[in-house]
């Protein structure tokens, strides 16, 4: 396999250099398991573990390889060991599902997001408004993909909503089961370049990837018809080569999307609400009762839609609530870290 056409770059091959010199090599993540990965590299399909001293000193699901990552390797005859993960370029994260306050990586390295959505019963521009905020976050570049043309008779106004809520973001619309619309995905797959498919399950991620690797590699599985929702058809990450030399990265359909980002996304997501923030008669305007709030002024008059200061409340709470966790574990951290210095040196007095 040629590097290069696996999304290798002069970015990479920077923080490579120091590594080559040791006669090293380097591959990138296609699958991420528990404890092995799959890897392509110039020597082709790779299995791979984990050094020990590596998995010694991660000690964040964030310092572990994630799919679309370029790591640092050693290999025997078909067989790789991973001692390093290159610098990351961009990384799609969500935080963990449950109570941990921990991050996920999605997939990494990516050029360009794809937000899917179907065009059925279960389109929600609330949900694309999340996923809006993490593709900020995360470096890359999105693009909302409205699948399921064929199902959908109203068309005009879904085109109205998303347009509502994604502020200057692509939109493409298309219908994958028919193979209609595809071509203006592929401005975004050109050689080397990596894509990721998001969306939630049922919304036809695997479809598409099959449509544009030109071959079934991944199962497709009908909606529900009481509320179009999928089942995971998709039950891994993976990066997929494609004919023309792009690159995908097929997700798991995510319903619970939880929140990882920061206070710039939100506002990037939402630019039209701190835009007319600007106008309130005060700086810290929570945009709830306050006098002269321009914010309120504008749902008031129609400029504005309701749900949508809804949403925007709901996720700057998340977020609120996410950086107080963050904060919380922190102090802990340093707090058992001080714990341990002071033993130390006790220890060090009694010799």
């Amino acid at each position: 396999m040629n590097l290069d056409n696996l999304g290798w770059s002069d970015f990479f091959a920077h923080s490579f250099t120091a590594y080559a010199k040791k006669g090293f090599s380097v591959a990138r993540v296609a699958i991420a398991y528990r404890d092995t990965f799959i890897l392509y590299g110039e020597q082709g399909e790779l299995t791979a573990e984990v050094a020990g001293k590596f998995r010694h000193q991660s000690v964040k699901g964030e310092d572990f390889p994630a799919v679309g990552d370029w790591v640092v390797i050693q290999v025997q005859d078909t067989q790789a060991t991973i001692h390093e993960i290159l610098p990351r370029k961009s990384k799609f994260s969500r935080k963990t599902v449950g109570t941990k306050t921990a991050e996920q990586i999605v997939a990494a390295n990516v050029d360009t997001v794809f937000l899917v959505s179907g065009l059925d019963k279960d389109f929600n521009p609330r949900r694309i408004e999340r996923y809006l905020i993490l593709a900020w976050e995360s470096g890359t570049n999105p693009v909302i993909v409205l699948n399921k043309a064929d199902l959908c008779n109203c068309l005009n106004d879904y085109l109205a909503q998303i347009e509502t809520v994604a502020l200057g973001v692509p939109i493409v619309v298309l219908s994958a089961t028919n193979g209609q619309g595809l071509e203006a995905l592929q401005a975004y797959l050109q050689p080397g370049q990596t894509v990721a498919l998001l969306g939630s399950s049922g919304v036809g991620k695997s479809t598409i990837t099959n449509q544009l690797k030109e071959e079934t590699v991944q199962a497709v599985q009908p909606v529900r018809a009481s509320d179009h929702r999928g089942r995971h058809t998709t039950t891994h990450r993976e990066l997929i080569l494609l004919p023309d030399g792009g690159l995908i990265i097929d997700t798991p359909g995510m319903r619970e999307i939880q929140i990882w980002a920061s206070e710039a996304s939100l506002q990037g997501t939402f630019a039209d609400i701190d835009a007319l923030a600007q106008e309130c008669r005060f700086r810290d305007c929570q945009h709830l009762h306050e006098p002269d709030c321009a914010v309120q002024q504008a749902v008031v008059s129609g400029k504005l839609d309701y749900s949508r200061l809804l949403s925007y409340q709901k996720l700057q709470k998340e977020l609120s609530y996410l950086v107080r966790k963050q904060d919380q574990q922190a102090h802990l951290v340093e707090k058992e870290r001080w714990k341990k210095i002071h033993k130390a040196m006790r220890n060090h007095h009694k010799r």
